[in-house]
């Protein structure tokens, strides 16, 4: 199988577009008429550039509004098309892609079109050179795959194919399984585009929010087992338009889509087990069982600030390495690790983002199979020198720079504690305060790499997007969308901050894009815990009594209970399933919180209402908008 990607789809000039798209390992491209146009050079010039590249080139396009022409537009359409075969000669490719006609003189009628391609298509044999006709979702007459399959059918000509496209079927809301109807040799591309659901006009969301397939809601999973039924063996190609994307960096766009492509065929694969596909082996994605530990990067200097934090949330210190500076804290099942050592990978992060989170252990049910699905999907290998006495863990690089490391149950990385550090006598409570778990953790990008890692965690894991939803700063909005495991055994929330004068942009800009920005650990009595905390010094975010009035107004709650909230800072939410409990810390100088909740009943949700409060709170306590950090 061969992956192809439009070069439409990619920023940059033609020449960063062949580089990335040639470093992310794609087999050729679709060239755009426009990036042929805007680069010097001759045709032959330009496609000897693109073969030095490593690449093919695999279709030419668009032709536009060719069919359904009478009198001098017919005969201009054909000199056109004419005109389009001795570039594509030069070029070196033998298909061009003619996309249903929106003019406004064109002529309906599926035979008055067969007839159009079968006379290009004579023209095409003559040299050597093949048709694909594709039905655009806003075609003036054609608009649907079936009928530009009946207009190719008619036309009965070895050199006029199909072009299908999962956005102008998927857009329309065309049922896939029509396409297993067609023959297979007669499908001559095959596109993919994902898009997020969004009810407007058909051209603009097509032009402006094309993403990769599995990072929007469109099923182009059941529309590419469609066609992969019908036998097709050609390129499988991505064209993507997309304002977010035009902005990105050329090597990243490239990166993801090659990544979604792996993806999508490999998912294809297993749930089509007949179909024969030339891909790479992979593991499957890969079940997790929750965060096994988070590591904070940190100096030796500022590391007592970070204990004191931890001992105030109920954490006992347990264990001491046997060969590096690096503490261990428990509380329940939450594993904490400081790490103060002055070389290797956390000193890097230190340095690079002060006090930050480094690292998170990941729980899976098999560590070496998730090493290598994440690297057959392009992820980038962590490694660095084992010392004496520590564990080599595999892992990967993650949001930010950060590190990713994986623990299974099935090998010796479960006994990396025992092994790895020394007891420490402190840790005789691991009940603290009543923290259980991670209940989630929130990692902090630029709003235009949410994409990209939520299909890096979907890809990688069995893990699914939760809807988006818009967070309310005071000074912006923040998308927030959650993925998370089927027994939400592992939730991430992926906030992405579009201005720096927003609390999550504020973050990045502070930390220089430090990923995650705050912890939500899990209790069973939020109640009791906040007790707990108060009496171990914990200085819970102050919250204002307006938030309270408003709560019994928006909520018949038990006698007594308001005031219990209202006394420990507690915010309160509710849905169709549950009930949802929240106690915030308060931020430290670059923004870094932590968060203490309680489900009941099946809440699955993130208090996302509670979230425009909670930031004009923590944006309270933090240095005023316009004052620099010191």
């Amino acid at each position: 199988m061969r992956r192809s990607i439009a070069t439409v789809s990619v920023p940059g000039n033609l020449r960063e577009k062949l580089e990335a798209i040639a470093a992310a390992g794609f087999d050729g491209i679709e060239i755009f008429e426009q990036d042929f146009i805007a680069e010097a050079g001759t045709p032959a010039e330009i496609g000897a550039m693109i073969r030095d590249h490593g690449l093919s080139i695999e279709i030419f396009q668009p032709f536009r509004d060719f069919e359904g022409l009478t009198g001098a537009r017919r005969i201009k359409a054909f000199d056109r098309a004419e005109r389009k075969f001795d570039l594509m000669q030069e070029l070196g490719t033998d298909l061009v892609l003619v996309c249903s006609s929106v003019a406004e003189d064109a002529v309906g009628g599926i035979d008055r079109a067969a007839d159009d391609f079968r006379e290009l298509g004579q023209r095409a044999a003559e040299r050597g050179l093949r048709v694909g006709y594709e039905a655009l979702a806003w075609g003036r007459h054609v608009n649907d795959h079936r009928d530009a399959w009946e207009v190719v059918r008619r036309a009965d000509h070895p050199n006029v194919g199909l072009i299908l496209d999962s956005f102008h079927t998927l857009g329309r809301k065309l049922d896939p399984e029509t396409i297993r109807r067609i023959p297979g040799d007669r499908i001559f591309f095959v596109q993919l585009a994902d898009a997020p659901l969004i009810e407007m006009d058909l051209l603009y969301w097509s032009r402006h929010y094309r993403n990769m397939p599995g990072e929007g809601d469109l099923d182009v999973n059941a529309f590419m087992r469609a066609v992969m039924a019908t036998g097709y063996t050609g390129p499988v190609s991505l064209e993507i338009f997309n304002d977010q994307f035009r902005g990105g960096r050329p090597e990243t766009v490239a990166r993801d889509g090659h990544r979604s492509l792996t993806h999508l065929m490999d998912r294809v694969r297993r749930q089509e087990p007949g179909l024969k596909l030339d891909l790479p082996e992979m593991p499957d994605r890969i079940t997790t069982t929750g965060v096994e530990f988070i590591e904070f990067a940190t100096s030796a200097t500022e590391s007592d600030k970070l204990s004191r934090q931890l001992r105030s949330l109920g954490f006992a210190l347990i264990g001491q390495h046997r060969s590096k500076s690096v503490s261990l804290w428990q509380q329940g099942e939450i594993r904490v690790v400081i790490n103060t050592e002055t070389r290797g990978f956390a000193h890097d992060a230190y340095v690079t983002h002060g006090t930050s989170i480094c690292d998170i252990g990941i729980g899976v049910s098999d560590a070496t199979a998730t090493q290598a699905r994440a690297e057959a999907l392009g992820a980038n290998p962590f490694h660095q020198p084992v010392g004496p006495g520590e564990t080599d863990i595999p892992a990967i690089r993650g949001v930010g720079g950060s590190v990713m490391h994986f623990i299974d149950e099935t090998s010796d990385l479960a006994g990396v504690w025992e092994r790895d550090f020394v007891p420490v006598s402190e840790g005789t409570d691991l009940a603290g305060a009543g923290l259980t778990r991670i209940d989630h953790l929130a990692e902090t990008m630029a709003y235009d790499e949410m994409l990209s890692w939520t299909l890096f965690y979907t890809s990688i894991f069995d893990m699914a997007k939760a809807p988006m939803v818009d967070v309310v700063d005071p000074d912006g909005l923040v998308r927030s969308q959650a993925v998370e495991a089927p027994d939400s055994a592992l939730r991430i929330t992926l906030n992405g901050a579009e201005t720096h004068r927003t609390f999550a942009g504020r973050f990045l800009a502070d930390s220089f894009n430090s990923a995650v920005q705050h912890i939500a650990f899990a209790c069973d009595d939020i109640l009791s815990t906040a007790s707990a905390l108060a009496k171990g010094g914990f200085s819970a975010l102050p919250i204002p009594s307006n938030y309270y009035d408003d709560l019994a107004a928006r909520f018949d709650l038990a006698p007594g209970l308001l005031d219990r909230l209202r006394d420990n800072q507690i915010l309160y939410d509710r849905d169709e399933r549950g009930e949802f409990f929240q106690l915030y810390s308060q931020p430290s100088a670059d923004g870094l919180f932590y968060e203490i909740v309680e489900r009941r009943d099946g809440y699955r949700g993130y208090g996302a209402p509670n979230a425009p409060f909670r930031i004009a709170a923590q944006k309270r306590l933090v240095r005023p908008k316009g004052v620099p950090k010191a």
